[in-house]
């Protein structure tokens, strides 16, 4: 349903990917390795075979799902939202060049897409009410990091109009 609200056509096995993704974070225990995401990375990309392509996995997955359910509270964290979307899409992409793998097309899309699919994932949040309820000020330094259309949406049904010129840093 948040892919159809956010008018993502994605394919149908990035959907089910993306469905699946979020089972598998309501069953997964809490991950024992919790070296900054950027350490695991490069440590990711140095590795070969399937060591890398499963640590590439988990590294966008985890990318993904942090900045789709909780990129509220990364906000007093020293790391923020674009943080994680710059993992990800990088995980992402790495795992979308295996030419073997039947999911290199959906890594591909889920890369070229992150910020729309982290829209879906805060949509799905905000339905199930497991994320907090943001204020507008939040809701525009996402837009101001991401450039989330999703959240540029939700700022003008709020009455605050999104300027790619604030984006830039530039007063108007």
């Amino acid at each position: 349903g948040a892919l159809a609200h956010q008018r993502i056509a994605a394919g149908e096995l990035t959907s089910f990917y993306v469905v699946n993704l979020l089972t598998g974070f309501l069953q997964r225990p809490a991950e024992e390795d919790q070296a900054p995401l950027a350490f695991r990375l490069a440590e990711a990309l140095d590795a070969a075979g399937m060591r890398q392509r499963a640590s590439l996995k988990q590294i966008g997955d985890r990318s993904l799902f942090i900045s789709g359910f909780f990129a509220d509270s990364l906000n007093r964290k020293l790391v923020d939202v674009d943080y994680y979307v710059s993992i990800g899409g990088t995980a992402y992409t790495a795992l979308s060049r295996y030419d073997t793998d039947a999911f290199s097309p959906v890594f591909a899309e889920l890369a070229e897409n992150f910020v729309r699919f982290v829209d879906v994932l805060s949509e799905v949040s905000e339905r199930a009410s497991c994320g907090s309820n943001a204020d507008l000020l939040r809701l525009y330094e996402r837009w101001l990091k991401t450039g989330s259309r999703r959240s540029g949406q939700l700022l003008a049904e709020r009455g605050v109009v999104p300027s790619l010129a604030a984006k830039n840093n530039r007063v108007q």
